[in-house]
């Protein structure tokens, strides 16, 4: 078996649940279909969902606000029993193993999104279930050794898997689109910009990049900013990538890269810039990160981050399960709100500086990448291994964080911190 298989294999049974058919599922069939609809009746406020039942009844729910209108069709009564069962992450299997379908996935999860806190208690599933997963995620704790796992998990899937689809600068994090219609990647470079002028940042300068991806801030630092960059990640084939971008660029001599754990950086520099790290360093290490920052920026430096945040009135409950995205694709990982941030950044010492969201850029960013993702499996470009299931997961958490930050659940924000 390939390394492309075997790391496609993992994702593929991140998931699995003990739930599946049998006199089970003839069990819910004649209970389900109520029980499900009741699952949402009175409490969509915005939108709509049409449902398609396996019989060809059809339920149509509609809000009494604007929204998106979807439709799901169930092709088994089994992804019922799932959602009841397993929750959103149970109702999630059940759509990669085809027990249901939308014609609009993006749709349907936002108007899940946007009607998040009244249908939150309807949809977490059996007690049981959610224990068994929530031990899972404990287990996957970011010490030392379980960060570099959980990154791999993600990151490592391989250089070949990611660079069919993302842009030309290998960029894996929202990019920011001005009114205009423009590229990924003229919108990626914006986004480099950004954050670079919430540091003022000056040539020679010295900066820190925490979590360094396929090196494609870096190398806008060195080469358009004059800066001195180092940068450190746990992904081996990030890094590969990136050491041979800098080289090939002649940016060999004002950009360090480095196998590092944040932890264990020493040095003090004149500003650190973290891309959409935040979410793998988990609740336990929230404080850690912060003060790190802080210890490793000399007087008067700044840092500059991009952090996919949760909404305030969602973190608790949020905290207290494991979704979709900390089953199957980054596992360890957790988002904060941003008053938790805020609290996290002042208990360090920081100074919370000008921040922006940009959820709709997120939005747009996952749109181009769902389309370049479909069409390069569609051709065949994707390495042996990864075959159709894994294809549905990543179509499922494309279009699941599509929908999120089309509903407001979650968005994207750009910060600048200080040490005073």
């Amino acid at each position: 078996m390939t390394q492309a298989n075997l790391k496609a294999k993992k994702v593929r049974n991140a998931g699995k649940l003990v739930t599946s058919g049998g006199p089970v599922s003839r069990f819910f069939y004649a209970i389900s279909p109520d029980k499900f609809y009741k699952t949402f009746e009175d409490k969509i406020e915005f939108g709509s969902i049409e449902i398609i039942f396996p019989n060809g009844k059809k339920r149509l729910i509609r809000g009494g606000a604007p929204g998106p209108h979807s439709v799901i069709q169930i092709h088994r009564w089994r992804a019922l029993q799932r959602l009841l069962v397993g929750g959103t992450v149970g109702f999630a299997r059940s759509f990669i193993e085809g027990d249901w379908t939308s014609p609009e996935l993006v749709a349907f999860i936002e108007v899940i999104s946007r009607n998040h806190s009244t249908l939150n208690w309807n949809i977490r599933g059996a007690r049981w279930i959610k224990w068994l997963n929530r031990l899972k995620h404990r287990l996957q704790t970011n010490t030392r050794k379980g960060s570099r796992k959980n990154i791999q998990f993600h990151y490592d899937l391989g250089n070949d898997f990611y660079a069919p689809w993302l842009d030309k600068s290998m960029t894996y994090s929202s990019a920011i689109f001005d009114t205009g219609d423009n590229s990924l990647e003229a919108a990626q470079r914006r986004k480099y910009r950004k954050l670079l002028h919430l540091l003022n940042a000056q040539p020679g300068e010295h900066l820190l990049e925490i979590g360094c991806g396929w090196g494609g801030f870096a190398e806008t630092a060195a080469s358009e900013f004059g800066m001195q960059v180092t940068g450190i990640t746990l992904s081996r084939e990030q890094l590969k990538y990136a050491k041979k971008r800098i080289q090939t660029a002649g940016l060999a001599k004002a950009v360090t890269l480095k196998y590092q754990d944040y932890r264990d950086i020493k040095e003090q520099y004149d500003h650190v810039v973290s891309i959409e790290m935040f979410e793998a360093v988990g609740e336990e290490y929230w404080g850690t990160y912060f003060s790190k920052i802080y210890d490793v920026l000399k007087p008067g430096g700044r840092a500059a981050l991009q952090i996919i945040t949760i909404d305030d009135a969602l973190f608790n409950d949020y905290r207290k399960d494991v979704d979709f995205i900390q089953t199957y694709i980054f596992p360890g990982g957790m988002l904060a709100s941003k008053s938790v941030l805020k609290n996290e950044v002042a208990k360090a010492g920081l100074v919370w500086g000008k921040a922006k969201n940009y959820g709709h850029d997120y939005a747009k960013t996952l749109k181009e990448w769902r389309k370049r993702f479909e069409a390069v499996y569609e051709n065949g470009r994707l390495p042996e291994g990864f075959d159709e299931t894994f294809k549905k997961i990543w179509t499922y958490y494309l279009a699941y964080c599509e929908g999120g930050f089309r509903g407001g659940s979650i968005d994207v924000i750009q910060l600048q911190l200080k040490k005073t």
